[in-house]
């Protein structure tokens, strides 16, 4: 990540001082399986997307907007059973719709950064 160009698989065994090529060579192979490597002509690229958008949770890479999302998820339901009105008004049906919006919007991008890394 730090060459911030492709590189093979001897020169990540040396930058990493692994033992062997073959060593290098099959962690880097799980790497590009779970996603957060690609391999172009041979040599290897970060898949910055995934890990720019994500944070690590335990073993598991998990999309930032989720947190946003389960966020925006408990707003509105304390929005709609702690706060609701006994006369409901237009504030209160803004407010809602405004953090129904959020959910929404929370929702798609979590969806579409799980599917475009591949997670």
């Amino acid at each position: 990540m730090k060459q911030r160009k492709p590189l093979g698989v001897r020169e990540i065994q040396r930058a990493l001082s692994l033992s062997s090529p073959s060593v290098a060579d099959y962690h880097l192979s799980k790497l590009e399986e779970v996603g957060l490597l690609k391999r172009q002509n041979g040599a290897y690229t970060v898949n910055k997307f995934l890990l720019e958008y994500s944070v690590k949770v335990s073993y598991f890479l998990v999309p930032r907007y989720l947190f946003y999302a389960i966020f925006a998820v408990a707003v509105l339901i304390i929005e709609l059973t702690l706060f609701k009105p006994i006369i409901i008004t237009r504030e209160y049906i803004f407010s809602v719709v405004v953090t129904a919006i959020f959910v929404l919007v929370f929702c798609y991008e979590t969806a579409k950064t799980w599917l475009r890394g591949t997670l």
